[in-house]
């Protein structure tokens, strides 16, 4: 699979084939101005990308059980379209854009209400897969790139 993410945001996937996980803006997630705290977009993002890898089929503690290995974030880049705001309902999708070796890279955004609604944030968010012990790069187990080749 090449490079599909070269300089560029997010990957636009057609809406029927995206992952959402739905979620809902309580009072701590939002800041003075009563809009969500850019960093707690963050957090949405991980959620999202921990249900999607739930959805085929692994959970990431018994990853780091069965093969020594765990994922890490290695770098995000957000673009904040529109504010979410306290009592909001979010989707945040999670797909996989680029399956490499040693890492996968999360095309993701965050949508108001439903996959139709506005969008609110979009990132591009880069997962290493690191030895468990020492946090070096590690190829991704043969059984998960698998699945999530089947899932993508």
């Amino acid at each position: 699979m090449g490079n599909l993410l070269t300089n560029r945001l997010h990957i636009d996937l057609p809406m029927e084939t995206k992952f959402f996980w739905p979620v809902r803006v309580y009072y701590e997630d939002t800041d003075a101005g009563g809009v969500v705290y850019y960093a707690n977009y963050l957090k949405f993002f991980e959620r999202a990308r921990t249900e999607r890898l739930r959805q085929i089929g692994f959970e990431q503690d018994e990853l780091r059980k069965s093969s020594g290995v765990l994922f890490a974030v290695k770098s995000v880049q957000v673009n904040y379209l529109k504010p979410a705001r306290f009592n909001d309902t979010l989707l945040v999708s999670a797909e996989v854009a680029e399956l490499r070796r040693a890492s996968l890279i999360f095309a993701q955004e965050i949508r108001l209400g439903d996959p139709a609604g506005d969008k609110l944030c979009e990132a591009t968010i880069h997962i290493a897969c690191v030895t468990d012990g020492g946090f070096r790069s590690a190829a991704i187990p043969g059984f998960l790139v698998e699945r999530i080749k089947d899932a993508i």
